[in-house]
């Protein structure tokens, strides 16, 4: 026989509630109100992530001075037949391996230079390096990392995020369906590039077909990031902790210390950590940083709350009962045990739902992971030095074919930008001073007195970087600090 549930809050004192009635009163939600629950907090997902789209949809990057075009690509086709006088044509493909040997060594001091300065905040390293830097040299050298860095992260045609819009990148919404929460008031340094600016596809299963098909949906990602940190010392952020949220100097060093509690024991405010990423969603980027915290959202709090919540009450509810009408020691120590059993099993289900999005974390980051420190400057010189070679071959084999003044700048970069839209298939924002600057510091584009622009021929070329390879040999030839400078 079954009974009408009462509620509890309508009884009246000539009906009182017996404890039977009561378990029946608090069982848990049914699964149409949970499932009801998590389809209209995924079709809210859904809607933030087309808001998103449409976003980035109507105000679309601008376009990058990147070029995704290999160098090899681009030397084939400056060095296709017919396009060099008869005399030239064999020498051009020489002329180009000489400009890229001259342009590593470039790319060569320039990376020694840095790593000079990442000496004493490097994190790590296999060999024994001075350490007894004073307070002042470390400073300078940080500055002098800072400038070097960043100068190489443009010469590769990364873009900068200014730190004060980094907060406005954050968002609640997640690809990987993770809440993220990262503050940056906790970094002494915080510099992030990016480079390529695209969208991807993922699947992921669904609540409307029953978690046994996928819906696909569209992000936007970044195909490359660069990140670089350095926390602030202990005593500053508890000065800090101490005037924001008015705590003595004992509760904001706890505080400090909960905040970095996932952080390794031998991280030090003293180090500069250096990271390159491939493929992060726009909408991800917290997960990068070390002191991230993982939430759960509002649809996790909500399905545990009423499954594991309302089955809590349902059981203890029962639990009682028995234990109101039990007489026998045996049966008191099994209701005990039952109501100790459930408690477990549901605060192990908590845990377990947040192990599982500390692996998600985990797992995105290692596969997204490109290089670290001082992998991350090599790879990033490499890339700055592809970069300039292919803006120098597009710049140099123009020049070689036809005559042009300083004021026709623009037009050169329409022309290129359209030969790489006809050839490739590809936009970018051409930036040919940066490659015209480099060719003339070079000596390898001459500007004459009435503004007009030559380039030697390939033949020419080749004797001129041979001349410049001596230079650099020879002690008191080339100023190796030019070199650094991009002079």
């Amino acid at each position: 026989m079954s009974y009408p549930a009462r509620d509890p809050d309508t009884a009246t004192p000539s009906e009182p509630l017996s404890p039977e009635a009561g378990a029946r009163a608090e069982v848990p939600p049914d699964i149409d109100t949970v499932g009801a629950l998590q389809a209209a907090l995924e079709q809210q997902e859904a809607e933030a992530a087309a808001q998103s789209m449409a976003a980035a949809t109507a105000h679309p990057a601008p376009k990058e001075k990147f070029i995704p075009v290999s160098r090899q690509e681009i030397l084939a086709r400056m060095t296709r037949p017919g396009l060099w006088p008869a005399r030239e044509a064999e020498a051009a493909p020489r002329f180009f391996r000489y400009l890229s040997a001259w342009r590593h060594i470039t790319y060569k001091e320039r990376l020694e230079a840095i790593e000079n300065a990442y000496q004493p905040f490097s994190p790590e390293s296999d060999v024994i390096e001075r350490t007894d830097f004073t307070l002042s040299e470390r400073q300078t050298m940080k500055v002098r990392l800072l400038e070097l860095v960043r100068r190489l992260l443009i010469q590769a045609n990364y873009t900068e995020v200014p730190r004060s819009r980094l907060r406005d990148l954050l968002t609640k919404e997640s690809v990987y369906q993770l809440d993220l929460d990262v503050d940056f008031d906790d970094y002494e340094e915080c510099v992030v590039f990016w480079r390529g600016a695209t969208t991807k596809k993922r699947k992921r299963r669904s609540l409307n077909k029953a978690y046994l098909g996928h819906v696909e949906i569209e992000y936007p990602i970044y195909q490359r990031l660069f990140v670089l940190l350095k926390l602030k010392a202990d005593e500053e952020r508890i000065r800090e902790l101490m005037a924001k949220n008015g705590l003595d100097a004992k509760e904001a060093r706890a505080l400090m210390k909960k905040q970095r509690g996932m952080l390794p024991a031998e991280l030090t405010s003293d180090q500069i950590h250096i990271k390159l990423f491939k493929s992060i969603p726009r909408d991800d980027i917290e997960m990068l940083f070390p002191t991230t915290r993982v939430k759960f959202r509002l649809k996790d709090k909500l399905t545990l709350g009423f499954t594991a919540g309302g089955g809590t009450v349902a059981t203890i509810a029962g639990v009682a009962t028995k234990i109101l009408v039990a007489t026998n020691p045996v049966t008191l120590a099994m209701a005990a045990l039952t109501m100790g059993g459930f408690a477990f099993r549901q605060a192990t289900a908590v845990l377990n739902q947040r192990r599982a999005y500390l692996m998600v974390l985990a797992q995105n980051l290692y596969f997204h992971t490109l290089a670290d420190n001082r992998g991350a400057i090599a790879l990033l010189a490499s890339r700055a030095e592809e970069e300039d070679l292919k803006e120098e071959m597009l710049v140099y084999t123009l020049l070689c074919r036809e005559s042009v003044h300083e004021s026709e700048l623009g037009d050169v970069r329409q022309a290129i930008e359209q030969f790489l839209a006809d050839e490739f298939r590809v936009e970018v924002e051409f930036d040919v001073e940066d490659a015209l600057s480099r060719l003339i510091a070079d000596g390898l584009v001459r500007r004459d007195a009435a503004g007009r622009l030559r380039a030697m021929t390939p033949t020419e070329g080749i004797t001129h970087i041979d001349a410049a390879w001596d230079g650099y040999l020879d002690p008191k030839g080339v100023d190796r600090s030019m070199l650094v400078e991009g002079r």
